[in-house]
């Protein structure tokens, strides 16, 4: 998120006692907040040292060892039978009955009535086949922080109260959590927006969870929260990630890919400074741009200079006009909607009407959760609220667009994820050819049943509950309900144990009732 007034201001106390602001612009009700958490943001923002624990000395990784809690399905040779299926493969197309041939981690076929030799057959006859979710735009280093939010304490007040409180191994188990409750929840990728990272071994801890993990993703590397607006992100650092998680021993086997994310042009020359490293490294962008009336960030300024462009991902973008999205349409730059996070940080409101803009205009609109903390981690719900009101309001200057209908929330939660992360010609559809993630969906439980209409269906009445089965690059990681890639008691075990950590850390409201770790 982008504070709505483009603020600049770094997370600090000022010595004439001024505000403590966030890395959104936004200022922090620090009587809310613990004494340790105001001099830990104030002494980072003033030396530029970073508040770690003993574990965050170290620069590099070593050589990754799986945790105890993965257990890592092969990818085997499949085939899911009689699957009602809806492909978002405009030549396959939405089919009664459909069978699914998968090999190696690939779709090998789709069609009726399949002879396939060898394969484990699936029998999915009472079953809803899809594409697995694409996520183009969540914070998981505070996973786990889900529940620090209370009535007069929500997301920007607990997310600085906790951000110099959070080691690295905090960072690791709130990163799994989050990994594995998406592909629990039928999503197989994610763009992990890293807009906290406090040094190597943080970034270390958050890439160690992606190979743990198994999930599709982006990492997209970021600053600090609270780092002063004219540091730039570490590009060393990036550098080290790069050679290290992404190079020829990289333990991710393609499923994980390097982006970085910037704090937009709000203090130009940071900006433009960090562009020039990012365009000579050729990586992805992602920038927030906006939730309230008005953004430093405008897209057609960013297609003046250059920058814009299909691996250009713009988050929110609420205030956008004409201009901006015709900028959009004439460089590709795709927008990432966080749906629940727009009808609460949305202060200018009219939050359905920048998004039925932006569909007429052409635009790829993917959908997000922004954090746990503001959405439950649920496409199903993310789809169905986006169609609940995209609609045209009469009245207003929206009454002649057309509205949201099934099928474009389903492409806004799968295909046109990924083409937002550029991973189209990889993922986002059942098309032959491109890696299997893919889900299962339950269509005989009581809250579906009868089933009618595919694409309704899937955007109405689903949710995470009926998922049955979950492929990603062809590995089954959840059969029956369950997740068989993970020990999901042992993540929750885990994360419940680092959140009362970052709790005691950060103090103040947060403060534990007590000094012993929950346990499961």
């Amino acid at each position: 998120m982008t504070g709505p007034q483009g603020s600049t201001e770094p997370e600090h106390l000022s010595n004439a006692g001024t505000p403590l602001f966030d890395d959104c612009g936004r200022p922090v009700p620090t009587h809310l907040i613990g004494r340790r958490t105001l001099l830990a943001a104030a002494g980072a923002a003033a030396t530029g040292t970073l508040l770690t624990g003993a574990s965050a000395a170290a620069a590099s990784p070593g050589p990754h060892t799986p945790s105890k809690s993965v257990r890592r399905p092969e990818r085997g040779h499949y085939l899911i039978t009689s699957a009602a299926l809806v492909s978002v493969d405009p030549t396959i197309g939405n089919q009664a009955r459909a069978d699914i041939e998968i090999k190696d981690g690939r779709i090998v076929q789709v069609g009726s009535n399949l002879k396939v030799r060898g394969a484990k057959t699936i029998d999915a006859s009472r079953m809803i086949a899809m594409p697995g979710f694409v996520e183009t735009h969540y914070h998981m280093w505070s996973a786990l922080g889900r529940n620090f939010v209370s009535t007069g304490f929500e997301y920007f007040a607990a997310k600085s109260a906790t951000v110099a409180a959070y080691q690295p191994d905090d960072f690791y188990h709130s990163v799994l959590l989050g990994l594995v409750e998406c592909a629990s929840a039928g999503i197989t990728t994610v763009n992990n927006w890293a807009h906290n990272v406090r040094g190597p071994a943080y970034a270390d801890a958050e890439l160690h969870a992606h190979a743990d993990g198994l999930v599709r993703a982006r990492y997209s590397y970021g600053h600090r929260d609270g780092q002063p607006a004219t540091q730039l992100i570490d590009f060393a650092d990036i550098d080290r990630v790069r050679g290290t998680w992404f190079g020829p021993k990289s333990p991710f086997d393609g499923l994980v890919h390097l982006g970085v994310n910037l704090r937009g042009p709000g203090t130009p020359a940071t900006f433009l400074a960090e562009m020039t490293e990012v365009r000579k490294r050729k990586l992805p962008v992602s920038v927030h741009s906006g939730q309230g009336p008005t953004t430093a960030v405008r897209a057609a300024d960013l297609e003046q200079q250059g920058f814009l462009g299909p691996d250009f991902l713009l988050c929110h973008a609420l205030p956008f006009d004409e201009a901006d999205r015709q900028a959009m349409v004439r460089t590709g730059a795709p927008v990432s909607f966080s749906v629940h996070s727009e009808l609460r940080l949305g202060t200018a409101g009219g939050f359905h009407g920048q998004l039925l803009r932006m569909l007429a205009a052409g635009i790829t609109v993917s959908l997000s959760f922004d954090a746990s903390s503001l959405a439950p981690i649920n496409m199903f719900e993310s789809m169905n609220v986006a169609w609940n009101l995209g609609i045209p309001w009469i009245g207003s200057d929206t009454a002649s667009l057309p509205p949201v209908v099934f099928k474009q929330a389903i492409e806004m939660a799968t295909i046109n994820g990924a083409k937002a992360l550029g991973l189209d010609q990889v993922t986002g559809s059942i098309t032959p050819g491109k890696r299997a993630d893919i889900i299962l969906i339950r269509a005989d439980d009581l809250n579906i049943a009868p089933l009618g209409d595919l694409e309704s269906t899937v955007v109405r009445s689903a949710t995470p509950a009926n998922i049955d089965t979950v492929f990603i690059d062809g590995r089954i990681v959840k059969r029956n309900r369950a997740m068989v890639s993970h020990d999901t008691d042992k993540v929750v075990r885990n994360a419940a144990a680092a959140a009362h950590a970052v709790r005691t850390r950060a103090g103040g409201i947060l403060t534990p009732t007590t000094t012993t770790p929950p346990k499961f």
